[in-house]
């Protein structure tokens, strides 16, 4: 494995942290301030289309897209992106400054890889452009969703459309004011066999029948403007046109959707482990108690030091499980995606948790990332399959490889 960055992400580096130096950190804390309050919930921040054109402009654009698709992608490898997905991990809200941001980069990657000619032209180009934002709904309230096999929605053939009853909830993106379409799971055949009773159909946003109930939070932030959405689904009617590959494939989607995107969330994760680690750093070096200043305090600089090993075991198991799949693809790398996506955000807890302890009172308050950057963290040990699934998996994957070799 050579994990040294080619003279082509060095260059996007440089032009992404040159971005970031510019643009980004001069307005963070105006832009969280901006979100944290409840007067603007549910609005976008007027700042950010502009910078959204400054990001085009500059060719950091779609960087998350695997593959080239014409002059909206630079065609990179989930490798060469991994280094700039952790730098957009430093500041929350900047991955949708370049496009780069869940749940679109995922529902951007289903319609790219197994959308029809007319879902793309209708739907992907204008997320490609970052015209549009869209949702995911797959988690249901009344059932354990990390068994996708429990999901109850029902999408309906009648005639020439599908009817679509059922409950979501945790629909990350459902809020924005900019969200235009939803890529929905749900049941179209229950007798089935167990992996062939789902599929996923494109919904659009203003559909009669599909009902916003409320925003949730997330330990109190609503990650405003595009929020986590309870949504009724109440016989709600699409086209058949609207199915995505064909009935029964619904899996098949969710597995070439959810590898990429459970790494993109890691990848990120170093990034907030990182600048925590930093601000940590920059904070020892400044205070003083006890009339010595706190990196000279031998368990202040333990803690530094365990932060930075972990971070780097992080990160080189991120780039080992993404240099997997540029070579075999996502289902030959299912176990490196299964372990850092255990491993990754334990170790940004870990280490936004010692950063917080490090800043003290200031840790735990507004004038710093570090607490949202916890719930993010926090959150990001269920999303995508709660630590627990990857550990059954992962642990069986294991168990069979050297029992059935013993």
């Amino acid at each position: 494995m050579d994990f040294d960055y080619t003279d082509k992400i060095k260059d996007l580096q440089e032009k992404l942290n040159a971005f970031f130096d510019e643009h980004i950190l001069p307005v963070e804390r105006e832009v969280y301030a901006f979100n944290y309050n409840p007067k603007n919930y549910w609005k976008r921040w007027p700042g950010l289309d502009d910078l959204k054109d400054k990001a085009k402009a500059a060719g950091l654009w779609n960087l998350f897209l695997p593959k080239n698709y014409g002059e909206l992608s630079p065609g990179l490898t989930n490798l060469e992106y991994a280094p700039l997905a952790e730098i957009m991990g430093r500041v929350l809200w900047s991955s949708e400054v370049f496009n780069c941001s869940a749940p679109d980069t995922g529902n951007m990657e289903v319609l790219a890889k197994y959308g029809s000619s007319e879902q793309q032209q209708k739907w992907l180009k204008p997320l490609l452009n970052g015209d549009i934002r869209s949702a995911f709904l797959m988690t249901e309230p009344q059932v354990a969703s990390s068994d996708a096999t429990n999901i109850e929605t029902s999408i309906r053939a009648d005639g020439d459309d599908y009817v679509i009853n059922g409950r979501k909830w945790w629909s990350s993106g459902g809020m924005d004011p900019h969200c235009k379409i939803a890529i929905i799971m749900g049941k179209t055949d229950p007798e089935a066999p167990r992996h062939k009773q789902q599929s996923m159909i494109l919904v659009p946003m203003d559909t009669k029948g599909l009902k916003i109930i409320r925003p949730l939070s997330v330990f109190g932030f609503y990650d405003s403007p595009e929020g986590h959405a309870e949504i009724v689904l109440d016989n709600v009617r699409v086209p058949k046109k609207n199915l995505i590959l064909g009935e029964g494939r619904g899996f098949e989607i969710a597995q070439g959707r959810l590898g990429p995107g459970r790494i993109h969330h890691c990848m990120r994760l170093i990034g907030m482990a990182q600048r925590s680690l930093e601000m940590a750093s920059q904070r020892a070096a400044e205070r003083i108690a006890f009339g010595k200043t706190f990196k000279d305090y031998s368990s202040i600089r333990q803690e530094i030091a365990k932060s930075k090993c972990e971070i780097e075991q992080a990160r080189l198991l991120t780039l080992s499980a993404a240099d997997k799949m540029d070579k075999h693809g996502n289902k030959e790398a299912k176990d490196l995606i299964g372990m850092i996506k255990i491993v990754a955000p334990q170790m940004a807890l870990n280490v936004i948790d010692r950063a917080i302890q490090i800043h003290g009172g200031m840790g735990v308050g507004p004038d710093t990332p570090l607490a949202h950057f916890f719930v993010a963290a926090r959150m990001l040990r269920l999303a995508d399959g709660p630590d627990e699934v990857h550990m059954y998996q992962l642990g069986k994957s294991v168990i069979n490889k050297y029992s059935s070799e013993g």
